[in-house]
This record gives C-alpha cells, structure tokens and sequence, in this order.
C-alpha cells in the first residue's frame, strides 16, 4: 500500500486493538510503534497483550493484507494517536509521548490529513498537539489550523480491558473536532467499524467526557474502599454489609480492593484536579482515598508477619490492575509487591500471576522475590494476601494451611 487510510499511532493496550478492529472492517490501516521487537511480533501474528479475540483478529487482518506494523511513519489520510499520558509529580499531564508521536507523524503531512487524538488528556491537549504539529510545519499552518487542510479530533476511547474487541464496535463513541469538519471527518472513520452511537461534541468537552467518566468511578470505588476501612475497624463484613445495602432498589455500591490501577481510573481524576484545583475537592479526597489503600493493605500484612513468625514466607496472588489480564499499569497490587520485597528482604515472597511469564523489572531485581503458579504459592506460606480476582483464584482458598494468615482484598474469599 502506498497511502494507508489510516495510520495508527501506538500499539499498546488500545491501540493494537482498535487498529486491528479498523483493519478487518475494511479500511487499510498501517500500524505505527517505537518498539522494534513488537512490531516484528505483531507482522508475524503473534498478539503483545492478553486480550480475548485480538491473536485471531490479528492473523485475519495480516492475512488479508489491509494492516501491518512499522516502525517508521507512513503517508495516511488519517492519523490517530494513542500513547500513553502519565502524569507529573504536580498531577498535570506529561505531554511528552503526545508531542513524540505528533513529531514522527509531522514530516509525513501534505495537508487535508486528519488527526485524531484518542489517549485520555486534559480539556485543551488536542489543540496543544494541533499547535505542535504546526508550529512543527509551518508550510501547512498559514494563519491556522484552517487553512492548512489538517482536521484535529479528539475521540476518546472507552473500553474495558479484557472486552476490547467486543466494546470497540458496540460501545457508543463521543466524537469532538476542534471544528464540524473535522467531527463529520472522524464520524466517517469511526462510523466505519463502530456499531454504537457516534456521539458529536467539540474538542474540549470530549476530552472532559472521558475524564468526567473516569473520575465518576473512582469516586464511587472510593466509597466502597472507605467503607472497608471504617467496616474493618467496627468489625463489620464489609462484603455483608454492601451486598444487604445494594438490595435498596436505588443503591449500587461497588466492591472494596486493594487501591485503584490502571491507566485510565488511577490518572485521569488527577487532570481535573490539576485543571480546577479549587473546585475538585470531591475528586481529589477520592483519588487520596484510593491510593492510600495500599497503605492499610501493608499493615495487614506486618500484622500478619507478626502472627505467623520470624520463618513465614509471603505469598501475593495478583499483580495486574483487575482480574484476567496481563495488564500492570498504575497496578495497587504491583505497588503492594514491591513494597513488600523492599520491606522484607530476608522473607520470601512468592507471586503469583497467572497472566505473566515472567517478572516485571521492578520486582525482578528483588533475589527474595520469585514467581510461581498459584497452587504453590497458596500451599506454601505463612502469609496468603489475594489481590485479583482472577479465575485462577476462586475456590484456592481450600489449600491454605490452616497455620497461613489470610488477607483477601478482593472478598472472594471472605477472609481478612
């Protein structure tokens, strides 16, 4: 292909995906990614993630010959990036990834292209990555974005990892231009895969929109992990006591962990505190809640430790963010590990991670630390702390010792 339809920037968690879904309803579609060793991965067939569906999706579009993956950015009518947007030490978004990407795809530009953001970012980024690629191009700029040709959009993605090739056709998609031709534009493209509702809105209000989303959740898990806490303290069965509480036919309460991951809920209430630091006070208490749960997590096991002796090994089940995925982003459990190996290097704490073959570097550097299949780390340890809930687990709970402390986290096993 000479001049893919489009280009997809970033093949990570979404944007392998999403190009794969693109690819397979049609469109041609040049995969791009910094990482040399995925993309030759990715051309053979071989998926980079655990996600249900994709390695089949995948091998279809190769075969098919409408996607391939590269390293070096091609000429397309359409561009969509999808990195990564940590954030700083103050919370405001780390642009870096967004600015990379904008700078790789920038010499390819002609005019007329769209570009359309998808990573999660603060109201306004998408008109920061429309100045960038200008100011980057200014043959193409003239007195704007208007009369270069180029499109900007922001299209937020809003899938569930571990669902994404089923919600990336029926979820409802918000579709915000930095003007209507370029939210009638990213309609066409989006409208081509998606069978939910294409729903318009500008720029700014789209990227609020995935934020506002996000930031709902944590609020709501944030209630659920205060209510463990106060539950834990009055000797109440936190687990008991929401699902009594959810019978009220106007009540949802969502269950206690061990903190918030993932890219999405862990970061994004964070942009909104930073954008309005004086009005965010719910949001910000929400986001101090949860990532303080890993805190009263580490107790329970010091407590634990104390109980069983100075011998006890550590056993922890889970490292990603939620259950029956491989992914670590932002993970409380990952945070708990390594925690747990820094506390207690003379004590050996086996993982389990049915999900990953092997340690993520900042475990790996531990010589206390070793990964193992589930069955021994249960029957083999003083101290059993479950932090997923993944399939693996439900039912374990019958192969602790009964000398082992338990810690369960995620109330499968109703043990704390």
């Amino acid at each position: 292909m000479t001049k893919a339809e489009v280009c997809f920037v970033g093949l990570g968690y979404i944007g392998l995906p999403t190009a794969v879904v693109m690819a397979n309803s049609g469109l041609q579609v040049v995969g791009l990614d910094v990482n040399a060793k995925s993309v030759e991965r990715i051309n053979r067939g071989e998926v980079t993630i655990v996600e249900t569906g994709l390695e089949e999706a995948l091998k279809q579009a190769i075969d098919s010959g409408s996607f391939r993956a590269t390293t070096e950015a091609p000429e397309a009518s359409t561009y969509i990036l999808a990195v990564p947007t940590p954030f700083n030490a103050d919370h405001t978004c780390d642009m870096s990834f967004i600015f990379s990407a904008a700078e790789s795809i920038a010499p390819k530009l002609q005019g007329d292209e769209l570009i359309v953001l998808e990573s999660t970012s603060p109201p306004g980024t998408t008109e920061k990555m429309a100045e960038r690629i200008l100011e980057l191009r200014p043959d193409l700029s003239g007195r704007g974005a208007q009369s270069s040709g180029l499109r900007f959009a922001h299209c937020p993605e809003r899938i569930l990892p571990g669902k994404a090739m089923e919600e990336l056709v029926s979820n409802d998609r918000i579709i915000g231009g930095m003007d209507e031709d370029a939210t009638d534009r990213a309609c066409k493209v989006y409208a081509s895969f998606c069978k939910g509702q294409l729903l318009r809105t500008n720029a700014r209000t789209a990227e609020m929109a995935k934020l506002t989303e996000n930031s709902f959740r944590d609020v709501n898990i944030a209630f659920a992990n205060e209510l463990s806490l106060i539950s834990d303290e009055l000797d109440i069965d936190v687990w008991e006591l929401i699902e009594l509480a959810n019978h009220h036919p106007r009540v949802n309460i969502l269950q206690p962990g061990p903190g918030v991951g993932g890219h999405c809920i862990a970061v994004d209430p964070w942009f909104i505190v930073a954008a309005s630091p004086k009005n965010a006070n719910l949001i910000r208490t929400a986001r101090e809640v949860n990532d303080g749960k890993p805190d009263w997590v580490l107790e329970k096991i010091r407590k634990g430790l104390g109980v069983s002796g100075d011998e006890a090994s550590i056993s922890l089940l889970g490292l990603s963010f939620k259950a029956n995925i491989d992914d670590l982003r932002e993970s409380p459990a990952l945070e708990i590990a390594h925690r747990v190996a820094q506390e207690f290097p003379n004590r050996l704490v086996r993982i389990a991670e049915p999900n990953i073959s092997s340690l993520p570097p900042v475990l790996a550097q531990f010589e206390n630390v070793e990964l193992v299949p589930p069955t021994e780390a249960i029957a083999q340890s003083g101290v059993v702390v479950l932090l997923v809930d993944h399939d693996e687990f439900y039912g374990a709970e019958k192969n602790i010792p009964d000398s082992a402390t338990v810690i369960d986290t995620r109330g499968i096993w109703r043990k704390w």
